[in-house]
């Protein structure tokens, strides 16, 4: 039995898919649709009750979910790529990114952006409720933009996120620059930088590829 792995392209999951490919690991691939309500039939939350992705199924049939715990599985696991760093300090730093990452650009930010209604008080009038949106979207980008001046200010300058090495931090922050970039939000310069160091990669291009983008 290979590992399976749950996934939407183009979302969070995208990160995941590179660590996979990074790891060289064989993997069945099942692609859920999100806006078809995939993620909440019967069949997948038996898997993954949250509803959520990405979600891995392991060998002995152990489902782990959330970016943090699929990304550090992995990169305990296959240690040869170096996926997490050796020095104590860097694990943390791209522990630390990693969670700001998931947490509060994706969690906070473009969750405003991308699923704006879900904040909305039930009951609005249609111009009130565009008003909320409007405010929202706002907030959102805000969020994002805040976030990725955090991120510039931590960036390592051996030339990925917390050394001269792809980490787990990496994958993460290409999910939420793909966004940017996807939605025309700017990135600051150290940030761009890294986003196209990580385009230009086989692996990232091969993904992007895979999941239909170009």
């Amino acid at each position: 039995m290979m590992l399976k792995f749950y996934m939407t392209p183009g979302s969070c999951s995208t990160g995941i898919h590179i660590l996979l490919e990074e790891v060289e690991v064989p993997f069945e691939v099942t692609i859920l649709n999100l806006p078809a309500g995939d993620h909440r039939q019967p069949c997948y939350l038996v898997i993954n009750p949250k509803g959520t992705i990405p979600a891995l199924m392991l060998t002995d049939g152990h489902v782990l979910t959330e970016f943090q715990a699929i990304a550090y599985w992995l990169a305990r696991t296959y240690p040869r790529k170096g996926l997490l760093p050796e020095d104590p300090v860097k694990a943390a730093t791209a522990m630390e990114l990693m969670d700001y990452v998931v947490g509060t650009i994706h969690g906070q930010g473009y969750t405003r952006i991308f699923t704006t209604d879900t904040y909305l008080p039930p009951g609005l009038a249609e111009d009130e409720a565009q008003r909320w949106r409007s405010a929202m979207e706002a907030r959102g980008q805000e969020i994002v933009d805040q976030g990725f001046k955090v991120i510039e200010a931590r960036l390592s300058d051996e030339g990925y996120a917390v050394g001269p090495r792809l980490s787990i931090a990496d994958a993460a922050l290409f999910y939420v620059f793909f966004w940017a970039d996807r939605i025309g939000l700017p990135l600051p310069e150290r940030c761009a930088e890294l986003y196209q160091r990580l385009r230009a990669r086989p692996v990232v291009r091969q993904v992007l590829m895979e999941e239909g983008y170009r």
